[in-house]
């Protein structure tokens, strides 16, 4: 094959990977109601779905990068979205025990794919991070919001319910394995540079102040997925009006997981972007106070914008913040895991808050509180260091 088909195959790759990264997460949150009425289960148990991805995301993201220097980076990526898809299959096939299964095995093949594409693209292809990964987070933001917009439609309208509702997107991910096979014979591994064995990130103070950043927007992600269409849907909004708004809001942001990558590349510094996001998450939640729906939506614009800007600068300041390949694939380990320790417990918490106090305020009260955390840590993690 030639040099331009591989390249043609491993750009459309890349694309159909991250497409598959959070479609399985993100097509729960509309569908809680319909699950928690067929199951039987309370709210706690509805958030712990999504708390249960996240924390199969905190433990094997340790294991990620030693799976992808052992099989090789393109196996690895592989490996775990063919994961993916069988549990996206096993967690519809039964009742709560196999959905808990199956949304483990997901998380699983997440977290392992998701950790090894920036080593990848470093160590593939070090002249276009900045446009590669403004293609990943572009990718999930794109299919995240194309998942939650069309969850309940064909749960409802194609009357799938909400089992074929989840398993419909196991299509696109046997179609990424089935492109992504010319990458099993590539050989990449994270490198270490001549300057550099490795680091140990988890002793660095800017790794975790990486960390600790990447886990504020991500708390403040997987509650809003999980949650906002329940919120919405207790303010008077239909269940496919809640799931278009949740779709609204990954949409929009695409405007920030897009051009974002590019624009900090250029960038000597990138704490005054961080800034200038967090100020806007703060307007964004704030606003949701107000019941008006004209005035929700406009918080969810700028709330979205600032999310799909927030996962962009998380994944490259990654990149920025290492000299070298085998500290990248290190950092991206520990930033996606213990980073996703403290995401597991946002949706979680808030459904449990939920049962006791039946207070949506407490939501929006909580994801200002991590829009502080995300502005304490982000404004140091964003400057012109390495690790």
């Amino acid at each position: 094959m030639s040099k331009p088909s591989n390249q043609a195959l491993l750009f459309l790759g890349i694309i159909l990977i991250s497409i598959n990264l959070r479609t399985s997460i993100a097509s729960v949150g509309p569908l809680i109601p319909f699950i928690r009425e067929d199951l039987g289960i309370s709210n706690g148990l509805a958030g712990f779905l999504t708390t249960l991805s996240l924390i199969t995301f905190a433990v094997f993201s340790l294991f990620a990068p030693a799976i992808g220097k052992r099989l090789g980076l393109g196996r690895a990526i592989f490996a775990g979205i063919a994961l993916l898809a069988v549990g996206v299959v096993i967690r519809v096939l039964g009742g709560i025990e196999l959905l808990y299964l199956g949304t483990a095995l997901t998380g699983i093949g997440i977290v392992i794919a998701n950790v090894l594409m920036i080593p990848f693209f470093k160590a593939r292809l070090p002249e276009k991070i900045g446009l590669f990964t403004a293609i990943l987070s572009t990718g999930m933001s794109l299919f995240a919001a194309i998942a939650s917009g069309v969850s309940v439609p064909l749960a409802q309208a194609w009357d799938w319910g909400w089992r074929g509702s989840l398993a419909s997107w196991v299509v696109l991910m046997i179609l990424a394995l089935v492109v992504w096979i010319p990458q099993l014979s590539s050989s990449t591994n994270p490198r270490r540079s001549s300057a550099s064995t490795g680091k140990n990130v988890w002793k660095s103070k800017l790794a975790w102040q990486v960390t600790l950043f990447m886990g504020a927007q991500s708390v403040m992600y997987f509650t809003m997925i999980t949650w906002l269409p329940d919120m919405f849907i207790a303010r008077g909004m239909s269940p496919s009006k809640a799931g278009l708004a949740l779709s609204y809001l990954q949409l929009i942001s695409l405007i920030g997981t897009f051009f974002i990558p590019g624009l900090l590349m250029k960038l000597k510094e990138q704490s005054r972007v961080i800034l200038i996001v967090g100020i806007g998450y703060l307007l964004g939640y704030s606003a949701l106070f107000l019941h008006q729906e004209w005035i929700s939506f406009l918080a969810l614009t700028i709330i979205g914008i600032g999310s799909g800007a927030s996962l962009s600068i998380a994944y490259t300041l990654i990149s920025l913040r290492t000299s070298d390949d085998l500290t990248t694939s290190r950092l991206s380990g520990m930033v996606q895991s213990a980073g996703y320790v403290l995401a597991a417990l946002g949706p979680l918490l808030f459904g449990i808050s939920l049962d006791l106090f039946s207070n949506w305020n407490l939501l929006i009260g909580f994801l200002l509180v991590m829009t502080v955390q995300f502005i304490f840590f982000g404004l140091p993690a964003g400057r012109d260091r390495k690790i």
